[in-house]
């Protein structure tokens, strides 16, 4: 909706990462929408352990409503991404497509599943060494509308054919539209 806006504050494990993110969500155009990411996470690279700053922008756009013509409201967007610490990059950057369905539980309570993709490219550097990758990450979620004012989610995440992570993640949050 245009002028909606939500704050998000999640936590996200791997084998080799884990990390705290936030995310701030903001609206100005109908069925457009942005959002900023931001954090820190721990990262074991095997001889060594870092703590890394995270930050990132998305940008999504509504395709099609969940209604008579289309079973879920569809979003087409992409992403870029970038972590750093001492001696370590990574910059990510690719689109995505996300296809949820609100299924109302009474009142104003709902579980909102999604499933997401990306096509993701990616440049990491270690020690100075830099390696490119292709990738097809997909994020199997979802999100409960059962208090008002938040939205509990979580998140399962497949990351095909990535060279450089852990091939699953779990995340977990809240979202706080206000």
């Amino acid at each position: 909706a245009v002028n909606a806006r939500a704050f998000g504050a999640y936590v996200d494990f791997s084998e080799n990462t884990a990390g705290l993110m936030a995310q701030l969500r903001l609206s100005f155009y109908p069925n457009v929408d942005f959002g900023f990411q931001g954090g820190l996470s721990r990262l074991d690279l095997g001889n060594s352990t870092k703590t890394t700053l995270r930050l990132g922008s998305d940008l999504r756009i509504g395709v099609t409503r969940a209604g008579e013509r289309s079973p879920v409201d569809v979003a087409a967007g992409g992403a870029l991404g970038v972590e750093t610490s001492d001696n370590y990059t990574s910059l990510r950057l690719g689109p995505s497509v996300v296809a949820s369905r609100a299924l109302p539980l009474g009142g104003d309570a709902a579980i909102v599943p999604y499933v997401g993709a990306m096509l993701c490219f990616a440049n990491v550097s270690v020690d100075g060494e830099s390696e490119t990758d292709f990738s097809a990450p997909v994020r199997l979620g979802g999100e409960l509308r059962a208090i008002p004012g938040v939205r509990i989610t979580a998140e399962f995440q497949l990351r095909l054919g990535d060279d450089f992570d852990d091939d699953v993640a779990f995340a977990a949050g809240a979202n706080l539209p206000f």
